[in-house]
């Protein structure tokens, strides 16, 4: 039997019927709409369901009059995976939009654009940043930040600081699970395709993976590490490369699912058959994962909610400072999973 929800005239959505919809009450969804960080989890993401699911829409320009003035928070990027920046900026806007913040957008082309994006942003209103990876690890745009009293939250960053709000996963651990799982299909002969060089995330992975081969007793031919850009076309080159050559590996773990893509069609054009012929494996589970053939086994990296967390941290942020209180540095660890699909199986099967 479907319950009929209450509406104000014009049929308007009101805020108890997102809490009698998602069995909350009218207080919990209003720090969820404002973005509040007393929330668990698992309540947070089902008052979201329920505001996508009634299309409810908070009275922005109510709540901006009804504080100081409206937030304006900043996202600054230069990743170049299009897979990872989709489902980045996803998590960002949806919880911009619930939070009731205006999400100002700018790209970062290089090391010596880094100032430039940064000063970009401040002038047009921004009273925080998010900085996904790499930028979470500039110097240069943090001192940038620092130097203007803007706060930020960094988004993987290569290590924590006692300054600096951060949320992360542990791609260390996150790499040796996978190659674990590689190894105990009965891979030996696994090759890896990593990231950007500079990236700490493609170092954390690299370490993970030696670290798990290691383990194993299993030695690594650098010859089997090849270098990518987290590109889909760094992908196709790389696995090229490392399928064309006297042997070919049994397995391949790529450092993100652009590349691991990559490798899938790269095997394909040379007759290979996933998992038949070779094993792949990617990181990160984004839509690419599900939407290539077959699917891709990865690691999850819960990207969309590591975007929400960043953006909830520094409007908190943001809020405390204009009420003149003490930052207060917060370090989420959001966990990571290992996705097991079409793409990976025992050598030769």
């Amino acid at each position: 039997m479907t319950r009929k929800t209450a509406r104000r005239g014009n049929n308007v959505v009101t805020i108890r019927d997102v809490a009698r919809h998602a069995g909350v009450s009218p207080m919990t969804v209003s720090r969820v709409v404002n973005g509040e960080t007393n929330v668990r989890e698992p309540t947070r993401a089902k008052v979201a369901a329920s505001i996508k699911a009634l299309h409810y829409s908070p009275n922005l320009a109510a709540r901006s009059l009804a504080s100081a003035d409206a937030i304006r928070i900043g996202l600054l990027y230069s990743n170049p995976s299009a897979a990872y920046l989709s489902e980045f900026l996803v998590g960002s806007l949806e919880q911009s939009s619930l939070s009731g913040c205006q999400l100002l957008i700018e790209k970062c082309d290089g090391p010596k654009g880094e100032r430039a994006a940064v000063e970009k942003l401040i002038a047009a209103g921004a009273g925080g940043v998010v900085l996904p990876a790499p930028l979470c690890d500039s110097e240069t745009v943090l001192k940038a930040l620092t130097a203007a009293g803007v706060p930020a939250v960094a988004v993987g960053p290569a290590r924590l600081s006692e300054a600096l709000s951060a949320v992360s996963i542990d791609d260390f651990e996150g790499a040796k699970a996978m190659t674990r799982h590689l190894l105990a299909l009965g891979h030996r002969d696994i090759a890896l395709i990593r990231g950007v060089a500079n990236h700490i995330s493609s170092q954390q992975r690299e370490r993970g993976f030696r670290a798990a081969m290691a383990e194993a007793g299993v030695a690594v031919a650098e010859s089997r590490i090849a270098q990518g850009q987290f590109t889909y076309r760094s992908g196709l080159d790389a696995a090229e490369c490392l399928l064309t050559g006297e042997t070919r590996p049994t397995a391949i773990f790529a450092c993100n699912d652009d590349m691991a893509a990559a490798t899938v069609a790269a095997a394909h054009r040379l007759h290979l058959e996933v998992p038949g012929d070779l094993t792949v494996a990617g990181y990160d589970d984004t839509a690419l994962a599900t939407s290539v053939w077959p699917t891709l086994t990865t690691v999850r990296q819960p990207i969309a909610e590591m975007a929400r967390t960043a953006v909830l941290l520094l409007v908190e942020q943001i809020r405390r400072q204009r009420a003149g209180l003490a930052p207060e540095v917060s370090h989420r660890m959001l966990k990571f999973s290992l996705i097991k699909r079409d793409s990976a199986a025992p050598p030769g099967k």
